[in-house]
């Protein structure tokens, strides 16, 4: 089956509301079955997890039924799925967990496309270990982090490299899985953000070399919350702060506090949506939602190409989104206008495409935009062409070039 643009859209109650929505890579908008499968949480007795009541029972089948669908979702073990409230937060973690072992001398590598989620707390947790961090900086003309950049500042002393699978704000996708062979050459750990990737790619950790994989669900349609992906084996290896009585089982060592539950149904139900998005329903749902993938690429490729063309043909327009490899994220500055501006002209006619760094705030300085980053477009599963028109109806009447 292709993708149905018209039947994905009619299960947005978001949309009703006649927006055309760019801002997809912030938060995209909630499917109904995955707002059903949150208030669906809320409204059947709930508990700590156990075994004995039904409000046990259900809470822990809502966690259980919610590591698997992740770990269908990126090509992980179930057992290696830890739940969180964001992924700065998760990373927050295991910088602190990690840095334990590290010592004067040894090295960090960083890279400046990252999202500061990626590169801040690495840098903290190195300077409270005294180790040394390493950046790899990636090519401002054409947005391309390479193997070799990275190869560039690996030693012997390289402990760990963290580096996105996916630019929030450029949308280039480095080649992980080569990179990744070059970390553990080094002997080092891999830790991979793939907020950004995950809505837009299929998700195979373990061929992607990553020790440690982030997302977060509130980027492909479920609710706010954190998962990282590991290993079981090297969770084990592993020994955060934790409370006295929580358990020292994997992966419920890492998370702190009672878990989400109703947050959980909405990311299985997340997961779910997604493998139903052109699939014929048949498969498993790992299957399916390579299907899906395809499907969904091929469908954001066709807009993505629609709004670069659109954007060629408007005079004064610096497009940075250059990157052979790259998810349908684009970012544009315009000569004489501020990007402020462009986003607040695009919201009164019904089109949200935001302006800012986006906590990219390294990559942002690297392509020479200071702080203050650009107009970000990026695309989400429910957009279709009349949004892509819309969009670039709207820039052009914000250049005074017709519209």
């Amino acid at each position: 089956m292709g993708f149905d643009i018209t039947a994905v859209r009619a299960l947005f109650p978001a949309l009703k509301a006649g927006a055309a929505h760019f801002d997809g890579p912030g938060g995209t908008q909630t499917p109904q079955p995955v707002i059903e499968a949150i208030a669906g949480a809320l409204a059947a007795p709930l508990a700590n997890r156990g075994h004995v009541t039904l409000g046990e029972r259900n809470a822990e089948a809502l966690v259980g039924e919610a590591r698997e669908a992740l770990a269908d979702l990126l090509g992980s073990d179930r057992a290696g799925i830890v739940f969180g409230r964001s992924a700065t937060q998760l990373t927050y973690d295991f910088s602190r967990t990690l840095a334990r072992t590290w010592a004067p001398g040894d090295e960090i590598v960083v890279t400046r496309l990252d999202h500061d989620s990626n590169i801040r707390p690495w840098v903290q947790a190195a300077a409270n270990a005294g180790a040394t961090v390493r950046w790899a900086e990636f090519d401002p003309a054409t947005g391309e982090l390479s193997p070799g950049d990275i190869a560039a500042v690996l030693s012997e002393r390289t402990r760990l490299v963290a580096m996105t699978a996916a630019s929030n704000l450029i949308g280039t996708r480095p080649a992980v899985a080569e990179i990744s062979r070059l970390v553990h050459d080094a002997g080092a750990l891999f830790y991979v953000d793939g907020v950004h990737y995950t809505a837009h790619s299929h998700v195979d950790v373990e061929g992607l070399g990553a020790d440690f994989f982030t997302c977060s669900p509130y980027k492909f349609l479920g609710p706010h919350m954190g998962v990282l992906a590991s290993r079981p084996a090297l969770l084990e290896e592993l020994w955060p702060d934790k409370l006295l009585p929580s358990t020292d089982a994997v992966p419920e060592r890492f998370e702190l506090g009672t878990l989400p539950y109703e947050l959980l149904a909405g990311a299985r139900a997340a997961v779910d949506f997604l493998a139903g998005m052109g699939a014929d329903g048949g498969g498993t749902r790992r299957e399916r939602l390579a299907a899906s993938f395809a499907a969904l690429e091929a469908h954001e490729h066709v807009l993505r190409r629609r709004i670069e063309e659109g954007l060629a043909a408007l005079d004064g327009v610096t497009v940075y989104s250059r990157a052979a490899d790259r998810t349908p994220t684009v970012l544009l500055t315009f000569e004489g206008h501020d990007t402020v501006d462009a986003h607040r002209h695009l919201a009164g006619r019904g089109v949200a495409a935001p302006s800012g760094s986006f906590y990219a705030i390294e990559a942002s300085r690297r392509l020479g935009l200071g702080d203050t980053g650009g107009l970000r477009v990026g695309l989400a599963p429910y957009n279709d062409a009349e949004d892509v028109d819309r969009l670039l109806e709207g820039l052009a009447g914000f250049l005074g070039q017709g519209g």
